[in-house]
């Protein structure tokens, strides 16, 4: 375990040297903090706006927000957020591929599994930590201003999220151990996405779907139930796992 632990350090330092820890933080704490305030200043840039459309005819009556104001702006959001992310971390082992840096590595002695799960526990670490931040700024600043309990199932939404995000990067993962460029990652992990979405329009398939999670919504706003997101969530964790062993299993045949 001694090797494992050390190309995870080695990629940690990779992470804090290259500057993308300090990119991806800043991203996802800018975000956090603009879910609220966008909300608290719509008033005000409503209130800016009614002058000038008076003049065409429209009249704007007096707009209320909320926690739930801001929720809405948070999961308009974190999909972004989600896509900028994985166009960061894309390039996970192609990289390694095009700079020839694994077969040093893997010389010294370490096994080509732990290669892989190196990769992915800390593209999926970065992740919750970058996600549960943004998650938490805009909480506190919600609590602060309004009233979080307006929301239902506040949580149990936001992990529907954070594990569609998990089961994304095991794709990234799973394109990385078996193409050879960061572009044919992108394309395989967005064909999946698109396809799922395609199967997603039938509502039979639809509650067994990964894309299913990314819905939380609805669970906020009482137009659905955590019921109707269990079997998606235990079927994600599922293709998760799959994909990770599936990527161990290309990685190790794979010609470096």
């Amino acid at each position: 375990m001694k090797t494992f632990f050390a190309f995870l350090k080695k990629e940690n330092m990779e992470l804090i040297r290259s500057g993308r820890l300090a990119l991806l933080l800043l991203l996802f704490v800018l975000f956090g903090i603009m879910n609220p305030a966008i909300a608290k200043m719509t008033p005000w840039l409503i209130k800016m706006m009614a002058s000038s459309l008076e003049n065409t005819g429209l009249l704007i009556t007096e707009i209320k927000v909320d926690a739930m104001t801001s929720w809405t702006q948070y999961y308009k959001n974190i999909g972004m957020l989600l896509i900028i992310f994985v166009l960061f971390v894309s390039n996970t082992l192609t990289k390694e591929y095009q700079k020839g840096t694994l077969i040093l590595v893997l010389t010294k002695g370490l096994s080509r599994f732990k290669v892989v799960l190196a990769k992915t526990v800390v593209n999926m670490l970065l992740w919750t930590l970058c996600y549960w931040m943004c998650f938490g700024i805009t909480y506190g600043y919600n609590a602060y201003f309004w009233d979080n309990s307006i929301a239902l199932h506040l949580f149990y939404a936001a992990f529907c999220y954070w594990l569609f995000g998990i089961w994304i990067l095991s794709l990234v993962v799973f394109f990385s151990s078996v193409t050879q460029s960061n572009t044919s990652v992108l394309i395989g992990t967005g064909g999946i996405i698109i396809v799922l979405r395609l199967l997603s329009m039938f509502s039979s398939t639809k509650k067994y779907l990964p894309i299913k999670l990314m819905e939380g919504f609805s669970l906020l706003t009482a137009d659905a139930y955590v019921k109707d997101y269990n079997i998606a969530v235990i079927i994600t964790i599922i293709f998760s796992l799959v994909c990770i062993g599936c990527s161990i299993i290309s990685f190790n045949r794979k010609m470096i």
